[in-house]
C-alpha cells in the first residue's frame, strides 16, 4: 500500500467521494422505484416507508461506531470493510422476494454505509490539512452529499423504467467492487494516536432507541398518539436512549466522548443539521409521489424531473465556496437556509391540477440552491474545529445528524400527511395533495427552525478560525 506521500491527495478525494456518492445515492434512489416495488412485492404503505427508513436509521445509528472504528482500527481498513458490506447487501436487496427480506437487506446496506461515510470524511479531513485545500475538498464532498440525493431520484427512474427496480441495487455491485480495488491500492491508512476499545453497547442502544422511536411515530398514524401502545413504545425508546447516555458517561472508551460537544461550532451545527435534513429528506419523498401519482409521470419522467435539482445544488455549492471567503461560513449557511425554507414554503401551494414547470419546479430549484449553499459551510463548521484524533468521531456525529434527522423527519411528516388525507375521507388525488401540503409546511418549519438555531446559538467568534482561508485550521 502506498503512503500518503506517494499518493496524490486529489486522487484520494476522488476515490472516497466515489464511494460516498454510492452511499448517498441509496438514500433516495428507491423513492422513484417505490410504486414498482410495492406492486411486485405486494407491500403496504407502511412497508414502503420502512424501505427508506431501515436504511437511514441503521446508517445513522451506527455512524458513530463507524467513525470511532475508523479512528481506532485504520480509516482505510474501515472504509474498505464498509464498501464490501454495502456491495454485498446491495446484491441481497436485488434478490429480495418479500418485504421482510428487502427491509432487512436495506438495514444491512445501511450498516455498510455507516462504515464508509465517516471513514471517508475523516480521510479527507486528515489528508487535507491546509485550510484553502481543505475548503475545496470539502466543497466537493458537500456537493456529493447534497447532490447525491437528487441524482438518486434520476438514476432510480432510469433504471426502473429501462430495466427493473432490482437494478437500482444491482448497479452498486460492480461500482462497489471497482471502488474497493482502487481504494485498496491508493487510499492511505491512518489511525488515531490513542487507540482504545469500541463501544458496541453504545451503538446498539442508540440504534435500537432510534428505531423504536420511529416505529412509534409511524404506528401512531394507526393507533393514535395517545394510545397506550404508542406511549409504551415512546417510553421504551426514551429508556434505550437514556441507557445510551448512561453508557457514554461511564464507559472508559465511549462511542461519543460527550465532552466533544463543548466545542460550540460542532454542537450547534449538528443541532441545526438535524432540523435541516428532517425537512429536506421528506421533500424528495413527497415530490416524487406528486410527480407520479398526480402529474402521471413514469418513473423515468419522474427521475428526469429532478435533473434541474442536481444542477442547482452544484451551482449552490460552487457559489458557497466563493461566498465563504467574503461572508464567512456562518452567514452563507444562514442565507442558504433562508432560501431553502422559502422554496419549501412554495411547495405548500401545490394544486391537484398543477404543472411541473409552474408549480413544482420553482420550489425545487430554491430548495436545491439553498441546499448547495448550506452543506459546504455547515460541513466546515461541524468538522473544522476538532483535533485530528477526533476527526472520525466528528464526522460520525455530523453524518448521524443528517441520517437520523432524515428518518425522524420522514416518519413525522408522513404521519402528518396521512392523518390529513385520512381526515378528508377517501384517498382521492385532492386528499393526497392536501396531505402532502401539510408535510411541506412541516418541512418549511423545520428548515426555519434550523436557521434560528444556527443564527441564535452560533456566534461569529465560534467560527473565526474556519473563516480565515490562509490560516490552517487549528483545534480549539
Amino acid at each position: 500500500m502506498q503512503s500518503s506521500r506517494e499518493t496524490s491527495p486529489w486522487l484520494v478525494l476522488v476515490l472516497v467521494c466515489f464511494a460516498q456518492f454510492m452511499v448517498v445515492l441509496d438514500v433516495t434512489i428507491v423513492n422513484v422505484a417505490l410504486p414498482s416495488i410495492q406492486r411486485d412485492l405486494a407491500l403496504s404503505p407502511a412497508d414502503l416507508q420502512w424501505i427508506v427508513n431501515a436504511y437511514t436509521l441503521v446508517f445513522g445509528g451506527f455512524l458513530l461506531l463507524g467513525g470511532r472504528a475508523a479512528d481506532l482500527f485504520g480509516r482505510q481498513r474501515v472504509f474498505l470493510a464498509g464498501v464490501a458490506l454495502f456491495s454485498f447487501a446491495s446484491l441481497l436487496n436485488a434478490l429480495s422476494t418479500s418485504s421482510e427480506m428487502l427491509i432487512a437487506a436495506r438495514g444491512q446496506q445501511g450498516l455498510g454505509a455507516a462504515l464508509v461515510s465517516p471513514a471517508a470524511l475523516s480521510i479527507i479531513t486528515t489528508t487535507f490539512t491546509e485550510a484553502a485545500e481543505r475548503t475545496r475538498a470539502l466543497g466537493v464532498w458537500s456537493a456529493i452529499a447534497a447532490g447525491g440525493g437528487a441524482i438518486g431520484l434520476l438514476l432510480g427512474g432510469v433504471l426502473t423504467d429501462a430495466l427493473s427496480w432490482e437494478w437500482i441495487f444491482l448497479v452498486n455491485v460492480p461500482v462497489g467492487m471497482l471502488a474497493f480495488a482502487l481504494s485498496w491500492r491508493f487510499v492511505p491508512n491512518s489511525v488515531a494516536e490513542h487507540r482504545t476499545s469500541v463501544d458496541v453497547a453504545g451503538a446498539v442502544s442508540v440504534t435500537a432507541g432510534l428505531i423504536v422511536l420511529v416505529y412509534a411515530i409511524v404506528k401512531a398514524q394507526e393507533w393514535g398518539f395517545g394510545d397506550v401502545r404508542t406511549l409504551g413504545l415512546g417510553a421504551a425508546a426514551a429508556a434505550l436512549l437514556a441507557t445510551f447516555v448512561a453508557i457514554e458517561r461511564r464507559i472508559r472508551a465511549p462511542l461519543i466522548r460527550l465532552g466533544i460537544f463543548r466545542t460550540r461550532s460542532l454542537a450547534v451545527s449538528n443541532a441545526s443539521m438535524l432540523f435541516v435534513t428532517s425537512g429536506m429528506f421528506a421533500m424528495f419523498f413527497f415530490a416524487s409521489l406528486y410527480t407520479q401519482q398526480i402529474l402521471g409521470y413514469s418513473p423515468l419522467e419522474a427521475g428526469l424531473a429532478f435533473l434541474p435539482v442536481t444542477g442547482a445544488i452544484v451551482v449552490g455549492a460552487g457559489i458557497a465556496q466563493q461566498a465563504i471567503r467574503r461572508l464567512g461560513v456562518r452567514l452563507v449557511a444562514i442565507i442558504g437556509l433562508a432560501i431553502a425554507a422559502v422554496g419549501m414554503a412554495l411547495l405548500t401551494t401545490l394544486p391537484v391540477d398543477g404543472s411541473y414547470a409552474n408549480d413544482l419546479l420553482p420550489g425545487l430549484l430554491l430548495i436545491a440552491v439553498g441546499m448547495g449553499l448550506v452543506f459546504v459551510p455547515i460541513t466546515l463548521i461541524a468538522t473544522g474545529n476538532v483535533a485530528a484524533e477526533d476527526a472520525g468521531l466528528a464526522s460520525g456525529i455530523f453524518n448521524t445528524s443528517q441520517q437520523v434527522g432524515g428518518a425522524l423527519g420522514l416518519a413525522v411528516l408522513s404521519t402528518l400527511a396521512a392523518d390529513k388525507t385520512a381526515s378528508l375521507g377517501q384517498a382521492t388525488p385532492a386528499a393526497l395533495v392536501q396531505g402532502w401540503q401539510v408535510a411541506f409546511l412541516g418541512g418549511a418549519i423545520l428548515l426555519a427552525t434550523g436557521l434560528v438555531v444556527l443564527a441564535a446559538l452560533l456566534r461569529p467568534r465560534d467560527v473565526r478560525g474556519i473563516d480565515v482561508e490562509e490560516t490552517a485550521l487549528q483545534p480549539v
